[in-house]
C-alpha cells in the first residue's frame, strides 16, 4: 500500500506503473495508443488494449483546437489528509488511471496509475457537455446568447425550419428537445451515424449543420421528457459557435482558461468542418479538471471575480418545480439532469460532470470538496467513495 501513496513527504502526486489487470488494458505492449480501428466508432476503440493509451492521446489520433496553459497559474496547496474510506483498495480494484481530492484550494490526495502521469492530458469522454454548459453561462453573463428561452435558430440561421432549430437553449442543456435520436437503444445507432458523418466527414451528409438537422422528427414537445442525446451538446456547440463568431477553443482559452489559471494546455477534439466535438473529446490535466470543479464549487466565482453567474449555475443545478421530469429516480434510476450536469440524490446539492467508461469531476458547493477520477471502464463504487468523502469532509 505504500506505493500508493508516494511522495508521502511532500504530499505530491503518487504514481504507479501499473494497476489491476493492465495486461487488459495493453500492459504488456506498453500501453499502446491506438490503431486505425479506434476512428470506426465515436471515441471507442474496438479493443480495450487501446484504452489507456489512447485516453491520454486523442490529440495524436484526432485534429484539435489547442487550449493555452494561462500566462500565471495559480497553484493548489496541499495538505496531508487522513482519509478513512480506503484509498489504496479502491485504486488496487478499480481501472483508474488518475485520482484526485481537493478541498477548495487544498489537494488532499493525487495518484496515477498505468504508468500515466500528472503532465498527462485525459480525454473527458461527455464530460465535455459540462464544459459546453460551462461555455454557455459565461456567454449569458455576457450577453453574447440573450436568454436560455431562445430558440436554436435564432443564432444558427442553418437551423432555421428544421425541429433542433426550433427547441428553446434551456431544452437542449436538460436534453429534452423531444427530438428523435437513437442513443440510448439499438447501439448507438444514431451517435455512430453522427460521428462518421460530423466528425470524421466520411459518411453521406457534410459539415456540421447538415449532420444535425438530418436528424429531424419531433416525438415529444420541448421541455416534457429526458431523453440522453449527445447530439444536443452539439447543437448548442453550434449555437455557442455563431453567437460568439469564435471558436469554443479560443473563447474557452480567454474567459476560463485564463481567470481560473490553468497550468497546462488543454485540447478540444474539432469535427471535419472544424468545429470543437461539444459531446466529447476534450482533454486536460487532472488538476486543472479539478480547478473547472473548484469554480463550481464557489459557484461561479474564483478568487473574489465572478466567472460564470451564480444564478445561472444555481439554475444549472437545480430541478425546477416545473421540471419535475428531470428529478432523481425521474431522468434517471440513480440521478437528476441538470444543464448537460448530473444531480445527485438528496437534500444537499451536489453534482457530478460523467463520461463514459468512468470519468467524473464530483462536486459539494457547501464544502468546496471535489473530486476527479479517469478511468477506462466505469465502477459504481466511485459514488461510494464519493459519498464517504462528503459523510467524511463535508462540513463546510
Amino acid at each position: 500500500m505504500s506505493s500508493i501513496l508516494a511522495s508521502e513527504d511532500d504530499f505530491g502526486p503518487g504514481f504507479s506503473p501499473s494497476g489491476p489487470n493492465a495486461k487488459v488494458y495493453g500492459g504488456d505492449e506498453g500501453f499502446p495508443v491506438a490503431d486505425r480501428a479506434l476512428k470506426v466508432q465515436p471515441g471507442e476503440p474496438h479493443d480495450v488494449k487501446y484504452r489507456v493509451g489512447a485516453y491520454t492521446h486523442f490529440d495524436q489520433i484526432y485534429p484539435t483546437h489547442l487550449i493555452k496553459r494561462a500566462a500565471n497559474p495559480w497553484m493548489f496547496k496541499r495538505s496531508k489528509a487522513d482519509i478513512r474510506y480506503s484509498v489504496g483498495e479502491y485504486l488496487s480494484r478499480n481501472p483508474v488511471t488518475g485520482l484526485l481530492i481537493a478541498k477548495d484550494d487544498q489537494i488532499l490526495f493525487e495518484h496515477y496509475q498505468y504508468g500515466r502521469t500528472d503532465r498527462d492530458r485525459f480525454a473527458s469522454q461527455s464530460m465535455a457537455k459540462s464544459i459546453t454548459a460551462m461555455l454557455v453561462g459565461i456567454a449569458l453573463g455576457q450577453g453574447a446568447i440573450k436568454s436560455v428561452d431562445d430558440l436554436a435558430e435564432t443564432y444558427v440561421p442553418g437551423f432555421n425550419g428544421s425541429e433542433y432549430g426550433r427547441t428553446p437553449i434551456r431544452d437542449l442543456l436538460h436534453m429534452s428537445s423531444g427530438v428523435e435520436f437513437g442513443e440510448t437503444k439499438d447501439g448507438q445507432r444514431d451517435l455512430n451515424r453522427l460521428w462518421i458523418d460530423m466528425v470524421l466527414g466520411s459518411g453521406p451528409t457534410k459539415g456540421t449543420i447538415n449532420s444535425i438537422v438530418q436528424f429531424n422528427r419531433r416525438i415529444a414537445p420541448p421541455g416534457t421528457r429526458y431523453s440522453y442525446a449527445s447530439i444536443e451538446a452539439d447543437v448548442v456547440g453550434v449555437v455557442l459557435h455563431c453567437a460568439l463568431d469564435q471558436s469554443l477553443s479560443d473563447y474557452l482559452q480567454k474567459h476560463l482558461w485564463e481567470p481560473i489559471g490553468a497550468e497546462a494546455d488543454a485540447a478540444w477534439v474539432i469535427d471535419a468542418q472544424g468545429f470543437e466535438v461539444a459531446h466529447c473529446c476534450f482533454n486536460a490535466v487532472l488538476r486543472d479538471y479539478a480547478r473547472l470543479g473548484r469554480l463550481l464549487a464557489h459557484d461561479g466565482r474564483w478568487e473574489g471575480k465572478q466567472i460564470i453567474p451564480a444564478t445561472y449555475l444555481n439554475d444549472a443545478t437545480t430541478i425546477r418545480s416545473s421540471d419535475t421530469y428531470l428529478a432523481p429516480g425521474r431522468a434517471d434510476p440513480a440521478f437528476g439532469y441538470g444543464y448537460f450536469i448530473w444531480l445527485l440524490p438528496g437534500s444537499r446539492r451536489q453534482f457530478a460532470f460523467a463520461g463514459a467508461n468512468g470519468q467524473c469531476i464530483c462536486v459539494d458547493p457547501a464544502s468546496q470538496l471535489i473530486m476527479v477520477q479517469t478511468a477506462v471502464e466505469h465502477a459504481a463504487e466511485v459514488w461510494r467513495l464519493w459519498s464517504a468523502l462528503v459523510e467524511q469532509f463535508g462540513q463546510g
